[in-house]
């Protein structure tokens, strides 16, 4: 079929075709609750999540990306926090849904992808992202850096988790095309990661996941980077 590239949305779709289709592979890796995932097994948030909000972060209206089963959405709804949660996978919403009732909280789950999801600009005092960053394709990160900036607040946090170079290989942009792979997600270097944020957020935390032993109440794991940043607005 000849699809002619019209603007910048031809583009990108163009180049996601070069890639897996997102929503098909994370339905396929939610459908077996049982597998030795670490976050599979673990129903408590991560370690430096609890950290912010034992440092004083407050946020009121919460938007997680990515959330999986829910574990982190269920913990800041139980802070107060007002929580929608974004996941392109229908099974780990309905996973999340369930763990939500067990525990009693409301959470506002939203099986759509990122990029189709439609918000209102400056809703949200702090977005939470654990996992889904460095799974997303080089040309979606632009994208993905000017929906976080928009739906903040002024003022506001984002908070991510996502693999360093101990977690996954340092695939570099262009050879993910010419691969035709993201190798299971990219492993970012410390300079790659903050290159890639510079400008558009100020970085008050930036430290190598603490690996937490289990059982625990909290999950941990070394060989992935948390930071919390501050959006310039």
């Amino acid at each position: 079929m000849n699809i002619p590239i019209l603007d910048q949305e031809d583009v990108f779709a163009m180049l996601d075709d070069f890639l897996r289709e997102p929503r098909a592979f994370w339905e396929k890796f939610y459908e077996d609750r049982t597998k030795k995932i670490p976050f599979f097994q673990i129903g408590g948030p991560d370690e430096n999540l609890v950290g912010y909000f034992d440092d004083g972060l407050s946020p009121i209206r919460v938007l997680e990306l990515g959330c999986g089963p829910g574990r982190n959405a269920i913990y800041m709804a139980k802070q107060g926090c007002h929580v929608d949660a974004l996941d392109i996978s229908e099974k780990a919403i309905d996973w999340a849904k369930e763990r939500a009732d067990a525990e009693g909280v409301s959470i506002n789950f939203h099986c759509d992808s990122l990029f189709d999801f439609d918000v209102t600009p400056d809703t949200y005092d702090f977005v939470y992202d654990c996992g889904l960053f460095h799974h997303l394709a080089p040309h979606r990160r632009l994208t993905y850096i000017e929906l976080v900036k928009r739906v903040l607040k002024k003022d506001g946090h984002f908070g991510i988790v996502c693999f360093n170079t101990d977690g996954a290989p340092d695939t570099s942009d262009r050879a993910v095309y010419q691969q035709g792979s993201m190798n299971g997600g990219i492993g970012y270097s410390e300079d790659r990661f903050k290159e890639v944020f510079d400008g558009h957020f100020t970085v008050t935390e930036f430290r190598r996941m603490q690996k937490v032993e289990q059982p625990a109440d909290r999950f941990g794991e070394d060989f992935l980077w948390t930071s919390l940043m501050r959006v310039n607005k």
